[in-house]
């Protein structure tokens, strides 16, 4: 038998805590089967930091042979709407995801009705008059007990009727609100009686004007995942503090023992996650919507390019903890990159021209070459490339004075073509102002590749040909905020205050004309220079094109 190269095995990847959790659940018998949720309240659209959680909660199920419930959080009528409800399909579907059932809190709004009133029975809970202030004020502090509302000790007879009556519509918003009754002195803030319901005389996206009452999101959520039988049900560690509270109610209840684990949420460099002030950037249109490139939601990261792939990528790659940590966005640029450069196709733009004429070509003579689509597979598909005696580069590609390691084109300096052929600066035109506006060369015949002999040139650039060249809009994006870490802003400043005013530059490149026939559907490398996605802002006759990426970064993952 041959010997094992140790060298060459790779190491297993290390399981997560949640996965030795399920694990231990499955061989104990804890378990039978997987069963996880994925929650969102239909407030606002998905962004980063719920692609991670989709990947979890669904990606675990997967492994595990279990299944996934899509539940919408749909608890407060006067934020929801059915544009994020369908947004949020859009988005898990996108990831390459497919939920066993679509659920919505709404359809237990009767069974956790049924509950409240059940707790008012066994003496848990009443119906309170107090302001939201004096509540506030009445829970005390970490280091103060609470002080009991002075309602607290309504009889249960009182406490169903107001209850009933709140249901009935019969008090306005505020006036009363149902909490839990367990311990104004407790330790966890969570169990100084909690609310339980509170009036919205509000128009329900699925229940209409049925009720007027909602349930809270902590009388809620444990429920519903007891009633899904929702083996596992995995929160961001902000919730750990909810989570004795969760266990309660299902233990008073005498209901189906569900149980919540946390994770470590997604925060990422130069990135806000929080919908409240990204809806506040829409409102107010320091971004083009929800979906600009420059946002951290799932629309907006498509429409830049990225791929679900990528994403996916940076999810396994950042891994599940414990523990909170800032991560750093130039590993999910990497991720994108990484995916993108194996599967994109190739084309020529230059953003920045100077003309070059090749003084030594035939007039109206037209060359076509057949380059690849990707060099990564030189056996598969190809695009042409017209190739005449006029023709644009960049201008950083060429320098009058130039120092001794610069390969590109200067004066007297040859340099290839990328696919065709080597040519040699004989002239600079410049206009009054002393600027470059066109450089005079000759061609050799003799170096076009596979055919004569090969010679060689250090440097190779990209060119378009003059004639064939196809204007687009380009827009170059940047990062958001110039802050790395937007949670930490000081508190005479505000968070926009740190909006990066050079994040998005709109400029026009000149592009090859196979580009406006691609049909690949990601986003494609501008050869030299980065990844870019065509936008659903292209018009015919007018193509826009975002960037995605920049080609290249001296970041390397850990």
């Amino acid at each position: 038998m041959e010997e094992l190269d140790h060298n060459s095995v790779e190491e297993p990847r290390k399981r997560n805590f949640l996965e030795e959790i399920i694990e231990a659940d499955l061989a104990s018998g804890k378990v039978d089967s997987v069963m996880t949720r994925f929650p969102p309240e239909p407030n606002g659209y998905l962004h980063l930091g719920h692609a991670k959680s989709i990947c979890l909660n669904f990606g675990l199920a997967r492994q595990y042979g279990g299944k996934t419930n899509l539940r919408y959080d749909d608890t407060n009528p006067v934020k929801e709407d059915v544009e994020y409800v369908d947004a949020i399909k859009e988005d898990i579907q996108w990831l390459g995801f497919q939920w066993d059932k679509e659920l919505y809190a709404s359809d237990y709004f009767d069974q956790l009705y049924e509950w409240a009133e059940d707790l008012i029975r066994k003496g848990l809970a009443y119906v309170d008059d107090q302001t939201q202030e004096e509540i506030r004020l009445g829970r005390g502090t970490v280091d103060r007990p609470g002080t009991p509302s002075p309602y607290r000790d309504r009889s249960v007879e009182e406490n169903l009727r107001l209850f009933r009556e709140m249901k009935a519509g019969k008090y306005a918003d505020g006036e009363k609100v149902l909490r839990a009754k367990i311990d104004m002195a407790h330790p966890n803030m969570m169990f100084r009686d909690p609310l339980l319901y509170r009036i919205k005389h509000a128009s329900h996206h699925r229940t209409g004007d049925k009720w007027c009452i909602y349930p809270m999101y902590d009388f809620t959520h444990g429920q519903c995942d007891s009633i899904e039988h929702i083996t596992h049900s995995i929160c961001t560690l902000e919730f750990d503090v909810h989570r004795p509270l969760y266990d309660w109610f299902i233990e008073k209840l005498g209901i189906w023992p569900s149980h919540q684990y946390e994770f470590a949420r997604l925060n990422l460099t130069y990135t806000l996650m929080s919908k409240r002030k990204l809806l506040e950037l829409v409102q107010k249109g320091l971004v083009s919507g929800w979906d600009d490139p420059r946002m951290p939601t799932l629309c907006g990261v498509r429409r830049r390019g990225y791929t679900p792939e990528a994403l996916k990528m940076f999810c396994e790659k950042i891994g599940v903890s414990k523990r909170d940590q800032l991560m750093d966005i130039q590993l999910l640029e990497w991720c994108v990159r990484q995916d993108l450069n194996a599967r994109s196709n190739r084309y020529m733009v230059v953003q920045d021209p100077v003309k070059v004429t090749l003084t030594n070509w035939e007039p109206g003579k037209v060359e076509w070459f057949d380059c690849p689509l990707n060099p990564a597979d030189p056996e598969g598909a190809s695009r042409k490339v017209p190739f005449t005696g006029e023709l644009l580069i960049e201008r950083a590609d060429f320098m009058e004075d130039a120092p001794k390691k610069f390969f590109r084109l200067k004066p007297g300096g040859e340099v290839r073509l990328k696919y065709t052929y080597i040519i040699k600066c004989e002239e600079v035109i410049k206009d009054a102002d002393g600027k470059v506006v066109e450089l005079k060369c000759t061609y050799d015949p003799t170096t076009r590749p596979g055919a004569g002999e090969w010679r060689s040139v250090k440097g190779t650039i990209h060119w378009v040909s003059t004639a064939y060249a196809q204007a687009v809009e380009l827009r170059l994006y940047d990062r958001l905020f110039t802050l790395a870490d937007m949670s930490a802003v000081p508190e005479d400043k505000d968070y926009k205050d740190f909006l990066n005013p050079a994040s998005l530059v709109v400029t026009t490149g000149y592009a090859e004309p196979a580009l406006l026939e691609d049909a690949s559907g990601i986003a494609v490398q501008f050869e030299r220079t980065g990844y870019f996605v065509k936008d659903k802002d292209s018009q015919p006759g007018k193509a826009v094109f975002n960037k995605t990426a920049s080609l290249k970064d001296s970041y390397k993952p850990e």
